[in-house]
Order: structure tokens, then sequence, then C-alpha cells
């Protein structure tokens, strides 16, 4: 019970004591009572008394603790007025405008930032107002412009009418009441502006600084045609080095023919313009999600320059593969075509577009097909197959022919496509079905003589003479057949040299293209262009040298030398090879002399390396000599996949392979061995074989011993070794070759190396152009084959008759005899084989240049 409370209410206790205490008086003294009972009265008098004595002394002690009550009373009531001035001076002395509201949403209390935030509306703030009519005022009367909420920490930002920014804080109290503090965050709301403009600033400058190092011209539109943005490159591309942004896009076509009245509407799809200089640009449009588009200008011209290039690279491998006898065509995984020659397509009489890109389901029989599918099965699994097909051509002629198909393996040794080689051999097919038809006739009339012969004496001698007529047709059958298949062989080993003209001009036109600055996906394309010219080298070059051993056009040339010289070389090569294949390499060199024809000897000792390390997965590779008796023994050791017995005396065969394919890739045909097995019968060396299947094999073969006799160097192989990078910069070459694609290219590749250069397809020529015998130059590169019977030895021997200091010679052929060999030897010129590999080319050049510098020092 309050203090005040408790006062009222004993007051009103003494009082109800003093009117009860004045009725008990007034009764007694009033009272008819006889005198005969004067001590009662009395007795009840002092009863009385004692009770008002025990009521008033009860009542001063209750109004003794009524005075002590109020005295504490008044002392919490100052204590109280001292708190609550407290509490207002320490609300005033709040920096912030501070408000107090009770359970009922009214102000109790306030300090005066408080009035001073709403003076400016003309709000006069009094206790007692509702929250409700302040938030209804505000928005009324235009003090707050805008207003954020935060759900979670209870904080209201508003936005006032004078660019400032108040943020409210609020919290409960206990009796159900609200405590708001205003504060003002305008000088915070200025500081996060400013960072925000300030990083908006430093993200603008990193945007632009991301489109000036791009390689693309980049230009921003908005809806309305203007040029927000753009970067160094457009500027670069449009010739507006000094444009300002942001412009008006439409108004630029006037200033640039690289920029469309379209490009301010948007451009729906990629276009190629083509400028005045020469240049083509690649424009596209990308929309962006807010409206606008970005557009980017890409300079395509050195792509579509080395487009046309490798177009005219594929050309010439078309026309090399049209040109060859044999169909040869390409499948890939997916069985569709990519490739066929004119003779593939002529035979089908189908035209080119319809056969590439075609499935062979789709363009044969299903009774076709399904004949090839078990030949197309194995060779999909890593196996070369060849097998003789009837067919009947796109004319209704019934040919048989021996179809080949190749596996063409990734780097990953998985199958990624066929080559298909076929010819036609029915013409061997009908001579051979007529000697077996002879032989049959010939058997039939041999019992019908004999029965005879039982008979009539007489006519036995009849009968021989028949006999020894066939058997004479019968031979003159075989030497016709004979002599036909030397002929061919002659005249393939006879035409290397036009084989490898065009294959000449394509290697050095690749080895030009892959020195440029190009994209990396063009630097792909090209190193894919290098390595199919590789593989056509190679074919070409294993089915020449077969075709010159069988013709016998290949004459050896026997010399003494140190064995070293051959094998440390051959150990250098294929040391990094076996390495890059995960195989150890051993070498055990020797210091003998042998007698024998290097470059032949080569020829054999690669084919086992290469074997060697082609069927050997895990392991090493063993290069080394051991002396005999009658000779000196070169082995060639693996620890591969072995041979079977029953295929040793098959692997010497032309087109044998072993059965277990290796692990590498592998685009042979299988000659290598063959071919090793004819040089070694030339060359009177006997060739041995030993292996155990699973375990590995060893090739060897037997030289004679010799002794070397002292001479100079060959100037051919001089010319391999290693050159200084620099030494051909700012050189004088003078070319004369009658092909002009040749001259070209040797053109490009030696610009490219820093010569410079003067092409001519013949002596006449090259007088027009310069002065032979009297203009400087350092080197003379020439063919060996010119027009009308000349040789380039000739044209070299006539220039140099008539200056005074004579030039370095370098002759390119395909000719490999010996007579030319000893010829170059004779006069000291450097001698090349086509096709010529760039790498070869400028290390040979680089030595002569060098060499000829030292002679004239």
């Amino acid at each position: 019970m309050a203090p005040a409370e408790r006062e009222r209410e004993l007051e009103r206790e003494i009082a109800k004591l003093k009117r009860i205490n004045a009725a008990l008086i007034e009764r007694v003294e009033a009272s008819n009572l006889p005198r005969s009972a004067p001590y009662a009265a009395f007795e009840h008098a002092v009863l009385l008394a004692e009770q008002v004595r025990e009521r008033t002394q009860a009542l001063n002690q209750t109004t003794h603790e009524l005075r002590a009550s109020n005295r504490l009373l008044a002392e919490a009531r100052e204590r109280a007025e001292a708190a609550g001035q407290y509490l207002a001076d320490a609300v005033e002395s709040i920096t912030d405008a501070f408000v107090l509201f009770d359970a009922d949403q009214r102000i109790l209390r306030y300090n005066s930032r408080f009035a001073e935030f709403w003076r400016p509306a003309g709000i006069r703030i009094r206790q007692g107002m509702q929250l409700e009519d302040l938030r209804r005022l505000a928005l009324n009367s235009g003090l707050v412009v805008s207003e954020q909420l935060g759900h979670r920490d209870r904080r209201t930002v508003y936005r006032l009418h004078n660019d400032r920014w108040v943020q409210v804080h609020q919290r409960p109290t206990r009796g159900g009441g609200r405590v708001f503090l205003y504060v003002d965050i305008t000088e915070l709301k200025r500081h996060e502006h400013a960072q925000r403009e300030h990083a908006l600033a430093q993200k603008t400058r990193l945007l632009q600084a991301t489109m000036d190092s791009l390689s693309q011209g980049v230009a921003v539109v908005t809806d309305s045609g203007v040029l927000e943005m753009c970067n160094q490159r457009f500027r670069e591309l449009t010739g507006l080095v000094t444009l300002e942004v942001p412009h008006d896009l439409a108004a630029l076509c006037r200033h640039s023919e690289l920029i469309d009245v379209g490009d301010a509407h948007g451009v729906t799809q990629a276009c190629e313009r083509h400028l005045a200089d020469g240049r083509v640009v690649e424009v596209r449009g990308h929309a962006m999600p807010g409206g606008g588009q970005v557009l980017t200008f890409t300079d395509v011209t050195e792509r579509i320059r080395h487009a046309e290039t490798l177009r005219e690279r594929e050309h010439w491998i078309r026309t090399i593969t049209d040109e060859l006898p044999a169909m040869i065509a390409y499948l890939d995984r997916d069985l569709r075509y990519v490739f066929t020659n004119r003779v593939y397509e002529e035979w089908y009489g189908w035209p080119r577009d319809l056969l590439l890109g075609g499935e062979l389901d789709a363009l044969h029989s299903a009774e076709h097909c399904a004949q090839l599918r078990p030949y197309l099965t194995r060779a999909l699994a890593g196996e070369s197959v060849s097998f003789e097909f009837p067919e009947v051509s796109g004319s209704g002629e019934r040919r048989v022919l021996l179809r080949a198909y190749v596996p063409h393996f990734d780097g990953d040794g998985e199958v990624i496509g066929l080559f298909v080689l076929i010819r036609d051999i029915t013409e061997r097919r009908r001579t051979a079905e007529a000697l077996h038809q002879a032989y049959q006739n010939l058997e039939q009339r041999v019992r019908e003589r004999t029965v005879e012969l039982t008979q009539v004496n007489g006519q036995l001698r009849e009968e021989i003479a028949e006999r020894a007529v066939i058997e004479q047709r019968l031979r003159e059958a075989k030497a016709e057949a004979e002599a036909a298949n030397l002929s061919k062989t002659k005249f393939l080993a006879a035409v290397s040299h036009d084989l490898l003209q065009p294959l000449n001009a394509a290697r050095l036109f690749i080895g030009a293209l892959s020195e440029q600055d190009v994209a990396p996906e063009h630097h792909e394309l090209i190193e894919q262009a290098g390595r199919s010219l590789k593989d056509v080298e190679s074919l070409l070059g294993t089915l020449v040298d077969i075709s010159k051993l069988d013709a016998g056009v290949v004459t050896p040339d026997p010399d003494a030398f140190a064995v070293t010289d051959l094998l440390d070389g051959l150990a250098r090569e294929y040391r990094q090879v076996a390495a890059s294949e995960g195989l150890a390499f051993h070498y055990v060199p020797s210091r003998a002399v042998v007698r024998s024809d290097i470059q032949l000897l080569t020829r054999v000792l690669r084919n086992f390396l290469s074997n060697a390390i082609r069927y050997t997965g895990a392991g090493r590779i063993l290069l080394g000599c051991r002396r005999r008796e009658k000779g000196l023994e070169i082995v060639v050791g693996d620890t591969g996949m072995g041979i079977e017995t029953d295929e040793l005396g098959a692997i010497f065969q032309e087109f044998r392979r072993s059965h277990a394919a290796g692990r590498r890739q592998d685009r042979g045909l299988g000659l290598g061995l063959a071919i090793a097995e004819k040089i070694s019968r030339m060359l009177d060396h006997p060739l041995s074989v030993a292996s155990v299947a699973g375990r590995g094999s060893c090739f060897s073969v037997l030289l004679p011993y010799a002794e070397l006799a002292p001479r100079s160097r060959p100037a051919e192989l001089a010319a391999t070794t290693i050159a200084d990078e620099g030494v051909l910069e700012g050189k004088r070459i003078w070319v004369v070759d009658n092909d002009a694609d040749i001259c070209e290219a040797m053109r490009v590749l030696l610009s490219r190396w820093g010569c410079e250069v003067c092409v001519a397809d013949s002596e006449a020529a090259l007088a027009a152009q310069v002065e032979p015998g009297e203009t400087s130059a350092d080197v003379l590169i020439v063919d060996y084959h010119l027009d009308d019977g000349d040789t380039g030895l000739a044209l070299a021997e006539r220039i140099n008759a008539r200056r005074r200091e004579p030039l370095p010679v370098m002759a390119i052929t395909a000719n490999h005899s010996h007579e030319l060999k000893q010829q170059m030897r004779e006069l000291g010129y450097v001698l090349l084989h086509k096709p010529v590999k760039p790498l070869k080319l400028r290390v040979a050049l680089s030595r002569l240049v060098a060499d000829h510098a030292c002679g004239r020092r």
C-alpha cells in the first residue's frame, strides 16, 4: 500500500475511535442506573478507560509509524525528483534526438534535439502525442523523402528533404513502451556514396583496361544507338583514334568504312567486312540483358589467308593422290568418308560431294557392307587387313580388287580411322586362272596321252612334242608376267622424281607456314598437315625404295669407315625416342672399321631400331657390336613381345606385319624388314634373327672388317652439323628450280630465315634479275633436273666459270645414284635429297655459309 493511502486509512481509524469514545462517555453520563450500582459503573468506566488507553496507545504507535512513513516518503520523493532531474539532464545531454513512448504509444519524455528535428516541418512536439500521428505528420509534411526498413536490427533509415539522412534505433521498455533514438548519419552516407563512386570508377577503369587488352575490337551500344564504351583495338580498326565516348554510332559511318548503319540498330548475325586496304574484319553482335548490345570486331585477315594456304596445300596433296593408279580413301571411326582420290570416285561413278561425309552403309548396298563388315571390324580393332574382293564398278564392269585396310592410331594408341588402299588385280587373277586352267588341261592331256601311250607307242613322240609346246607357252606367259611386273617396278622407281617434286614443295610451304605467328588453333592445323605430309612421304618413300630395290636401280657405294661414325648418331637419336616411350636404351660402342655403304646400312639399322621400339611395351633396347671371326656383327635387341617361331620365316616378306600389333601408332606398310633383307643381300651382309615370344627379339647384320684410309669428310655429311641460328641473317641466296611452286616455297621459307632470296626457273630467268658473273651472292641452290635436258650442276659450273670467286653450291634432287654422289664429292658441292625437310635444309645451308666464310678468311 502506498504511504499516502496508509496515512488516510490511519486517520479514518482515529476518527472512528474518537466517535466510539465520545459515545461511551455520553452513555455513561446519561445512564439511569440506580445509585446502588456505582461500583459496577466505576468498574465499567475503568474497563472502558483501559480500552481507550490501549486504543490510544495503539493510535499513538500508528501515528508514530505514520510520521516515519511520511518522512521516508518525503525522502523517497526527493530522491525521485533528483533521479527525474538526472534523467532529464541525461536525456538532454544525448547528442542525438531521443524520445520515450509509454505503453499507449504516447510521448512521455524527449530532448530538445528531438523537438528541433521536427521544427523544419512546422511541427511542435508535446507530451502525449501519438506515435502514429508523428509518422503521418512526417510523411505529409515532406520532412521524410524516403524510408528504408531494416528488419533484422530494428533500424530504419530516413532520407530527409534537406538531403540529410537519419537512422532511427528503437528498443522496447519493460512497461510496454518504446525508446527511439534518431542518429544523423549524413556524413556516413556521403562517405559510403563516395566509396561506391570510387569503387564504380575503379571497376570502370578495370573494365576499360580489360577491354583494351583484348585482341578484338569491342564497342558497347545502347538501345538508342549511342556508342557508350569502346576499347583501343576498336579505335585502331576503325581509324578513329581520337574518338570521344559517348557518341552517336550512326554518325561514325561517315568517318570509318568498318561501321555500318545497321550496327546502331543491332547486328543479328556474324558478317565479314572487306576494307579497302585488303583487311577482312568479322563483326558479331551480342545482346545485353538490360537492352543494347556488345559489338565485337575481329581481324580475320590472317586466318582467311592461312585457310587459303591450307586449301592450296590440300589441293597439292589431292593432286598427288589423284595421279596414283590405286584407289585411296580414308574412313573415320564411324565409317564416314573423309577423303577419296579421283580413281576411287571414278570407280563408283559418284560425285565427290556425295562421297565426302557420307556413311559407308548409306552409300553401298546392304549386301556389300555385310561382306566388308568382318574386315572392317578387324581393322577398327587395330589390325591391318588385306584381302581380295570381287566387285562391280559404277559402269557395270566386274573386277577383282585387292583391298587393304590400315588402322590410323592417335597419340593414345586408339584407332581413329582407316586408310583404304584398293588395287585392281583382275588381270593378275585372270593370268593365274589361265595358268591353272592350262595346268588342269595339261594334266588331262597327260592322262589321255598316257592311256594312248599304252595303246600306240608311235603317238608318244607327238604327245611329248605337244606337251613341250604347251610348256613353252607357259614359260612365255610366265616370262611376260614377270616382265610386266618388272616394268611396273622400274616405272615406279623412275617416276620417283615426279612424285616427290610436289611433295617437296608442300613440305617447304608447311615449313614456312609453321614459322609464322599464327593463332594456336592454326598451329594445330599446320602440325596436322605436316604430319600428314610426313606420312605420305614415308609411304611413298617406302614404296619407291622397295620398287628401286626390285628394279635393281640402286647401286651400293661401299667404302671403309669407323663404325662409331654411324652408331653414335643412331644412339643419340633413338635414345631420345626410347625415352619418350618410357624405354631404357643401352649402347655399346666399338672402335672397329668396316666396309659397307653407310647410307644403305643406316636404313637397315633404322628399320631394326624402329621395330624394336614399336613392339616393346616396357623394358630396354640394346644397340651394340660383337667381334666375330668373319666380321663385325651389329646387334639390335629388345625385351618386347617377341615373334612366334612359325612367323620367323615370314617377317621378311613384303606387306607382312606381326599379328601382335605394337602399342604405338604405326602407319607402316610392313615393308621395313623386306627392305632391310633386300639391302643386306645387295651388300652381301648376312642377316640373322633370334626371338622368344613374350621375352624379346634380337636382329643382327654381319659386316666385313676393313682399314680406314685418311680422306676428307663428305660434303653431304658435313651439312648435318648443327648450325648457328643467326648465320643466315642477311645472306644473299640464289635458287634455280624449274618447278614454280618449289621456287615460291623456297622464297617464302628462306625469307622467313632472314635471307635475301632471288628465285628463277632457268639460267636466263636468273640473268634477267641479276648479273650471275658480277653480282655479289653467298650460296647458289640448284635443282639437278632442269628443262631441256639441262642439269643444275652444269648451270653452277657455267656461273662459277664467269665469277672471280666461285659460289658455294647446293644441289637438291630425288636421284640417289652412286654416280651422282661421286660427282658431288669431286665438285665439293652439298647434296640434299627430296623431299627436303626445312630443318635439314637450314642446317646444311648454315654449314655451307659458315664453311665458305671460314675459307675466305
